[in-house]
């Protein structure tokens, strides 16, 4: 997670205590927000072992990638932005509702957002929720404005709070620096893989699915996490610690 002197999120704003990367927590929060019970996160324990991966249920929504943020990460990450517009996308059009954060210790709740208000999740939202309301101001505003809406909004601060104090370990505290960083991966309408992070410039468009291929299947996790996981093992950082959980039907 972006740290406090990290430039993604300036000096002086506030922080949130980190979430567990845990998928009852994960679950927690989103049904706390107004997601359906009928959707839940699960751990994704391989995706290289088709006898693993056939315990995840499908269609798997959103994926979320968890890993410590590295030099080569770093590195490819301010590359690619680097000749990168700022994006301005915003209003019903948009391919994907991207959130900008800025909020410190915040990208796991940032991750979490981006897999619910997207894609085939987003029609799991209950209408009267927090989550609706959230989603639906959302919409209009451009990354900025976005950005505070989700700054200001007191139910998503008291929904996580009370998920961060329910994991299976102590919490960090508020002020920590937690080198964990969260990005998503949904499937648009159109069939796009977009990656979402709002540490970067605007969202990322990786690549078309075809229709009956959701963010697990063998192409996704290609133009997706294998990715990821084969510029770290280039770059000979060592052993590569990351883990995946991802938002599909609930097993209750």
């Amino acid at each position: 997670m972006a740290s406090e002197a990290s430039p993604d999120v300036p000096k002086g704003r506030k922080r949130f205590i980190p979430l567990e990367n845990n998928p009852d927590v994960m679950t927690s929060l989103v049904h706390k927000l107004g997601l359906s019970e009928k959707l839940a996160f699960h751990d994704v324990f391989s995706i290289d072992e088709p006898e693993l991966l056939a315990f995840v249920p499908r269609p798997a929504h959103a994926l979320l990638l968890v890993f410590p943020v590295s030099k080569t990460y770093e590195t490819f990450r301010l590359e690619e932005d680097k000749d990168k517009a700022e994006y301005e996308g915003h209003g019903p059009g948009e391919d994907v509702i991207w959130y900008k954060q800025t909020i410190g210790n915040a990208c796991g709740l940032i991750g979490l957002l981006h897999g619910v208000s997207n894609g085939t999740a987003r029609a799991n939202i209950k209408r009267d929720s927090n989550l609706a309301k959230l989603v639906d101001d959302a919409i209009p505003l451009k990354p900025v404005q976005r950005a505070d809406l989700l700054y200001e909004s007191e139910a998503l601060e008291s929904a996580h709070q009370a998920a961060a104090s329910g994991g299976d370990t102590t919490a960090p505290a508020a002020d920590s620096d937690v080198d964990l960083h969260y990005v998503c991966f949904v499937k648009s309408e159109k069939n796009d893989l977009w990656e979402l992070d709002g540490r970067r410039k605007g969202p990322l468009n990786r690549g078309k699915l075809a229709p009956d291929e959701d963010v697990l299947s063998e192409k996704a996790l290609d133009l997706g996490v294998r990715s990821f996981l084969k510029r770290e093992a280039e770059a000979g950082g060592g052993e590569l610690r990351f883990s995946l959980i991802t938002l599909a039907e609930s097993l209750d």
